[in-house]
């Protein structure tokens, strides 16, 4: 479902709400396609080699320009318009800079989750989905951009996070409750696909 916005001042094609890209595509369905195609593979290459370690806000960055650097000109930038989608608004686009600054430290602060029993991992998980999604720093590719890092983080806390398991449509109703203040289903879902591994 494409963000709530004005299209004339973000990104869009004229008159359409189909984001400008590199391959020039003017349907929003085949853009859809070809962007699901490609940042499948690179999220996978990104896991299976990731270029950045240091979880804060320019890795988190670093991810999205990653995944979607084929597609648009501006992968890996703060969006610089507002939105919003299924009731949910998130964080306005002259606060991410500042924000995203109190989330990554907080992540810093809680030592990126390593060391902890898998409860409490699990709500530190939580806890920083919630943020990430509150943020929504990017103009497309939010959620994907979300996924690689947080499988990253919880790999390198000594966990193995799938997404691939996690039934989509649950995973969203999920988190449009846990932007209403409700993380129950959120922390369900997460923990029943998360596996203790051996570093």
């Amino acid at each position: 479902m494409a963000y709530s916005l004005d299209p004339i001042s973000a990104n869009c094609y004229p008159n359409t709400t189909v984001l400008i890209n590199k391959f020039d595509i003017r349907d929003e369905a085949t853009l859809s396609e070809v962007e699901g195609t490609l940042t499948a593979a690179k999220s996978a290459q990104w896991l299976n080699a990731p270029r950045e370690d240091t979880f804060d806000f320019e890795h988190y960055k670093a991810i999205h320009r990653f995944l979607f650097a084929d597609l648009y000109d501006w992968a890996g930038q703060v969006r610089d318009v507002n939105i919003s989608k299924k009731g949910t608004i998130f964080c306005p686009a002259e606060k991410i800079n500042e924000q995203a600054d109190k989330v990554f430290l907080y992540l810093k602060e809680q030592n990126f989750l390593r060391g902890l029993a898998k409860d409490p991992f699990v709500d530190g998980l939580v806890d920083f989905y919630c943020s990430t999604n509150m943020l929504h720093p990017f103009r497309e590719g939010n959620g994907r951009t979300q996924r690689v890092f947080l499988s990253q983080l919880a790999q390198n806390a000594g966990y193995m996070l799938n997404f691939a398991e996690i039934d989509g449509d649950l995973l969203m109703i999920a988190t449009i409750q846990s932007a209403q203040g409700v993380t129950d289903l959120l922390r369900s879902v997460l923990d029943g696909t998360i596996k203790q591994i051996n570093l």
